[in-house]
């Protein structure tokens, strides 16, 4: 997936290159938007795969390209004002990895191409108007639906004893969640297992405690 984010952002960058060139104009530095309600070490591995893509279709940060970071460590309240902040520094496209980041990024724009790397549901999130056709200035990829019911059934035949799924979700989980929910929630009752929430933080050492906590949990069982 990480390699099609690339791909398709490298696609959106050549064709907005190509645009510059036909109109004549001399040839300018990209730049790019990043928006992420995570933060920037919760983010390293997933941002090193993005650069390297990048190299290989040669767009060099620093030299074609520049890339305009922005992280609301978690905050997604503070969202809205940064992707404004992209706005105003007139960025050419708009990353964005979840639906949150996405919704920010559309309400500050209807006109700059805006890239999800991943999104719930797009069509309900109201980010695009059909997935086979999106319209607007989103694209990018989406975790369907039916791809959530598909996981806990894969899930089921492969441990037919299983009982409880674990979903690790944001402490704030926002629309993305809710959605997922929409789907999981029928999902597991018709396939007799409990869905347990479990709250965590965007980053490596959240990621880390609730694994650590069930450990523990089975060994004092």
């Amino acid at each position: 997936m990480k390699k099609a984010i690339g791909l398709g952002l490298g696609a959106l960058l050549l064709a907005l290159s190509g645009s510059a060139a036909h109109a004549q104009q001399p040839e300018k530095i990209l730049r790019i938007g990043l928006l992420d309600s995570s933060n920037a070490s919760g983010r390293a591995g997933l941002l090193e795969t993005f650069q390297q893509e990048l190299n290989k279709l040669r767009w060099i940060e620093g030299k074609n390209i520049i890339i305009e970071y922005r992280f609301a460590e978690g905050k997604s309240e503070r969202l809205p004002d940064l992707a404004a902040e992209l706005v105003r520094l007139k960025v050419d496209l708009i990353v964005v990895a979840g639906t949150p980041s996405a919704s920010a990024a559309k309400k500050a724009t209807n006109t700059i191409p805006i890239v999800m790397a991943t999104a719930g549901d797009p069509v309900g999130a109201g980010l695009v108007a059909s997935l086979a056709q999106p319209g607007g200035n989103v694209t990018g990829f989406s975790s369907l639906g039916e791809l959530n019911t598909k996981r806990l059934e894969i899930l089921k035949d492969a441990v037919p004893k299983l009982s409880r799924v674990g979903l690790l979700r944001l402490t704030k989980g926002g629309i993305s969640h809710e959605l997922q929910l929409k789907d999981l929630k029928p999902a597991a009752l018709a396939l007799k297992l409990k869905l347990e929430e479990i709250e965590t933080q965007p980053d490596a050492k959240g990621l880390q405690a609730p694994f650590k906590l069930q450990s523990k949990s089975k060994s004092t069982g």
